[in-house]
């Protein structure tokens, strides 16, 4: 079966900065089969066209005028069930040791990356990630993840990965917006009473829980909290 995985992350500098502004970075990932693409790209340009909401979808742009788009954005991806999966992967900067990773930031980066897809990469499939663009000091960033998540999944093919913006790709956008949601949880900057606690209480009523870490197993909305400094 052919599946595409549309991904984002948020807070990146935390591996690189001295003044983080968050203690997680966040990489989320969202697992589609590649059939149900054109339904719901159509479903979400009907919704646009519903709201009159243009322009990009981002987690930064939710406001009040904006609140019931954002919430049938919310609906949509429930409304799917298993067919529209996320995943996301939360660092704890403060239990980072960078000399594992050469002192190099990016290459951290990148490592978390691949620990992300490749526990959801299964046998037998076909799978086309995209990701959104970042500017990267080694260009050979991608094509590196593609070749270890190609080593590392024999029995799957990894067809390719490709770097677009985000401003292009509405499913990375919608990636966007639930990985937001979930930082906002992860890393307490979510403030009540706002249109952004809204979108996280309707997709908390969806999953019937709190936006937290999550079993492995979870599927529909799994948050991988790496522990980096082992146990259970």
């Amino acid at each position: 079966m052919r599946f595409e995985v549309y991904c984002d992350e948020a807070h990146p500098d935390v591996l690189t900065s001295k003044k983080a502004c968050a203690r997680y970075l966040m990489i989320g990932s969202l697992w589609l089969p590649s059939e149900l693409r054109a339904e719901l790209k159509e479903e979400i340009s009907t919704l646009r066209s519903r709201h009159q909401a243009w322009g990009e979808i981002k987690w930064g742009k939710i406001s009040p005028n904006r609140r019931e788009f954002y919430l049938a954005l919310a609906d949509l991806f429930f409304s799917r069930g298993e067919n529209l999966r996320f995943r996301c992967i939360a660092v704890d900067h403060t239990q980072l040791d960078m000399a594992l990773h050469d002192g190099d930031g990016e290459l951290g980066f990148y490592k978390f990356y691949y620990q992300l897809l490749h526990h959801w990469i299964l046998d037998f499939n076909e799978y086309s990630i995209f990701c959104d663009a970042k500017t990267n000091r080694d260009p050979k960033r991608i094509p590196a993840l593609a070749r270890c998540l190609s080593r590392a999944n024999l029995s799957s093919a990894i067809d390719s990965i490709q770097s677009l913006p985000s401003s292009e790709v509405v499913l990375i956008q919608l990636c966007d917006l639930l990985l937001g949601a979930a930082s906002s949880r992860i890393n307490e900057t979510l403030r009540e009473g706002t249109a952004k606690a809204e979108f996280v209480d309707r997709l908390e009523q969806g999953l019937g829980r709190r936006l937290a870490p999550t079993h492995k197993t979870e599927e529909k909305f799994n948050i991988f909290k790496i522990r980096l400094q082992g146990g259970w």
